[in-house]
């Protein structure tokens, strides 16, 4: 036995008392650019932030919001100053309210990582990066156009010093929470942020003897206006055998029936993640292919999207009530989005002579899914970064969102 092997039998025990006593996965604390106190403070004159009122029908407004969801598994590599990240985020096209991005694997799943104190640094950095993606393409673009969905105001410069008054369009994180290579971050209009409401996130570790946080889930939510939203970022159980599916809807199962959120007394809000409005669910669910390895290359090769996703396994499970029961996924007509050689377009396994580690065949690892009403999906599709092993996914939503009607003086 090498010395770094004898160390490493000394400090893992070391290391997994220290996780567990100092119960990270139970924290609810994130980052967030408005402190708890700005939070209250802004919608203390919209409604009471501890127990909101409840409204009769006809007090009740509707109006539609743009959001999109993004997911990717960037496979342990940290991001380069200068990645770009404007194909994924659609900024040159479009413009949404609300951003949810979700990413696994931040950093690598070694022991160090998961046992050990969470590293922000690189959190930090995917952070910066969204920020100045969505802030500079406001700049360049989007000020000054009206907003097609939800409220009809104009896009207006952020401007230092500006007075409460003064709408501010620039993009600000409202939640960002990392969970051993898990990171969600939640973005929204700047004008939005007197809306939001209740932010709360929950994490939940199905890896290592089944509690750890190299596999799970972070969740976050939050009221927009009288709506409550669910986000479930989740990393679920790896492996291409025979029957690891059913690992995967053990862990998706532990995540739905652990996930909870603070409500009450005296908040009335919704606890569980199907309490929620509308819920979207996104992230690496490892879902593969259940057919021979050569013949899954071969209809990868085709582009025989039908004919493999009558194996995909998510399908396949859903179909026969085992997980998932009345949740929507939209149409998938884009290539599987795992495994690649890095800085590739090319499955691994498929070039000769070349060694790896582990064969896996092509897969629709990377999904998004959702559940409630209120909720329509108008694009899904995946994108060409090819900083990872994985192809980052994204989803268009059209969110109809419950308000308290405008209140006109005589």
């Amino acid at each position: 036995m090498t010395e770094s092997q004898k160390q490493g039998e000394v400090m893992w025990p070391r290391l997994m008392a220290n996780k567990l006593l100092r119960r990270p996965l139970g924290s609810k604390s994130f980052i967030t650019d408005f402190p708890s106190t700005e939070m209250l403070l802004e919608v203390a004159g919209l409604d009471d932030p501890i127990k909101p009122k409840r409204l009769s029908n006809d007090q009740i407004d509707t109006q539609k919001y743009k959001l999109f969801v993004g997911t990717w598994n960037v496979g342990g590599i940290p991001p380069t100053d200068d990645l770009n990240l404007e194909d994924w985020l659609d900024t040159k096209n479009s413009s949404y309210d609300i951003y949810v991005l979700g990413f696994q694997e931040i950093v690598p799943l070694n022991a160090r990582n998961i046992l050990g104190p969470e590293k922000s640094r690189i959190s930090v950095k995917w952070n910066s990066l969204i920020r100045a993606t969505l802030n500079n393409s406001l700049s360049n673009a989007q000020r000054g156009q009206d907003s097609k969905l939800g409220e009809k105001q104009k896009v207006y410069p952020v401007k230092q010093g500006s007075s409460k008054e003064s709408i501010v369009q620039d993009f600000r994180c409202i939640v960002s929470k990392q969970m051993v290579g898990i990171l969600v971050s939640v973005w929204v209009r700047g004008d939005l942020r007197r809306y939001i409401r209740h932010p709360s996130i929950s994490c939940i570790g199905c890896g290592i003897i089944g509690c750890l946080g190299n596999k799970g889930a972070v969740s976050v939510r939050f009221c927009l206006h009288e709506t409550s939203f669910c986000f479930v970022c989740c990393h679920l159980a790896s492996g291409g055998k025979e029957g690891d599916e059913m690992r995967r809807n053990s862990d998706a199962m532990e995540i739905l029936s652990r996930t909870s959120f603070p409500h009450g007394p005296p908040l009335d809000l919704p606890q569980k993640i199907l309490d929620h409005d509308q819920v979207i669910l996104l992230g690496d669910l490892n879902y593969r292919i259940s057919l021979p390895e050569a013949k899954i290359r071969t209809l990868v090769e085709q582009k025989e999207w039908n004919i493999l996703l009558e194996k995909d396994q998510l399908r396949m499970e859903v179909s026969e009530g085992r997980i998932f029961e009345g949740w929507h996924e939209g149409e998938i007509s884009f290539s599987p989005t795992y495994k690649y050689y890095p800085n590739s377009d090319t499955y691994g396994g498929c070039i000769q002579g070349k060694k790896e580690e582990k064969r896996r065949a092509p897969a629709w690892c990377d999904r998004i899914l959702w559940h409630g009403k209120g909720l329509k999906q108008n694009r899904y599709e995946r994108c060409e970064s090819r900083l990872s092993d994985h192809r980052p996914v994204r989803a268009i939503f059209s969110a109809e969102v419950w308000s308290p009607q405008a209140v006109i003086a005589p």
